[in-house]
């Protein structure tokens, strides 16, 4: 008797609440992420930069910095970098160091990674025979001009070069010529 009442209680209910949803399977929701903008290298972020620059028996320690504010490195502005410069020699028999010429070059370049026209290189020859003396403690500054590019440049490769004149001995009037370079990434401010 108490099954049967038991029995009898049960199939009142109704539908057990999973019955229902044997064929009725959420199907999963495809998200796709949102495309991140890649982020643009840039030497100059923290405001300078210090870079050594080894050529041959020559070791150059270059500061870089922009007196523009990174937010205002825009495409049409005129953006300036300056360097300071010092080197040591090693072997260092008392020899002297010169920088004959100081190069640099500005190529923009595109989101995509394409490459625009390089921008006219600038140059800073020494007009006093060997050179500007640039042997630690002496030093050699400089302040080149990244004029406009192009707009859809994102940032600019700029590419330093630097001739160096080395005296064979200390009282020599022969040099050893040294060439050494090194390039920055800077980006360029959008908006």
């Amino acid at each position: 008797m108490i099954a049967l009442t038991l029995a009898a209680g049960l199939t009142g209910c109704g539908i057990a609440p999973w019955a229902g949803q044997q064929n009725s399977t959420p199907s999963p929701t495809m998200t796709t992420p949102s495309a991140v903008p890649t982020p643009v290298s840039n030497d100059l972020s923290s405001g300078s930069t210090q870079r050594t620059v080894k050529s041959g028996s020559v070791t150059a320690t270059v500061n870089y910095w922009s007196t523009l504010s990174m937010d205002r490195w825009k495409a049409g502005a005129l953006k300036p970098i300056s360097l300071s410069l010092t080197t040591t020699v090693d072997p260092n028999d008392g020899q002297k160091v010169y920088l004959q010429s100081a190069t640099m070059t500005a190529i923009p370049q595109g989101s995509n990674g394409e490459t625009f026209p390089a921008l006219s290189p600038q140059s800073d020859t020494s007009t006093v025979p060997p050179g500007y003396l640039a042997l630690s403690p002496y030093s050699y500054s400089q302040t080149f001009t990244i004029g406009e590019v192009p707009q859809g440049a994102t940032s600019v490769q700029i590419q330093f070069t630097y001739d160096f004149l080395v005296q064979t001995t200390p009282t020599s009037s022969e040099y050893a010529k040294q060439t050494g370079s090194d390039l920055l990434s800077v980006a360029i401010a959008q908006g």
